[in-house]
């Protein structure tokens, strides 16, 4: 079986990796964290939207605070990297969209 190194995905997801190098407001938590939205986008076959929870993205992302995950989130949502739907539900996992950039290559 061969495996497809390149994807329109990826094309996108490094687009974006190197626009975020480049704004002044991201600090390696919201890389971090983004990336580890890319591996659950991933992980369940590129479709937007798509569900996670805290405890994985922050197992992904290595990011230890509660409260360093939410700021961090919450402003890759203002900022327009994602579009990001918080679940309050103790059992549901929150919602992630992908700006057009990601879904189109």
């Amino acid at each position: 079986m061969k495996v497809q190194l390149f994807t329109p995905e990826l094309s996108g997801y490094g687009k974006l990796i190197r626009r975020m190098g480049k704004d002044q407001r991201l600090y390696a938590t919201h890389i971090s964290l983004f990336t580890a939205l890319f591996v659950c986008w991933q992980r369940g076959g590129f479709v937007s939207p798509f569900s996670f929870n805290r405890q994985e993205l922050m197992g992904y992302s290595r990011i230890a605070s509660v409260a360093t995950y939410h700021k961090c989130i919450r402003e890759l949502d203002e900022y327009g990297y994602i579009r990001y739907q918080p679940s309050y539900h103790p059992k549901l996992g929150s919602m992630a969209y992908w700006p057009e950039a990601l879904i189109s290559g």
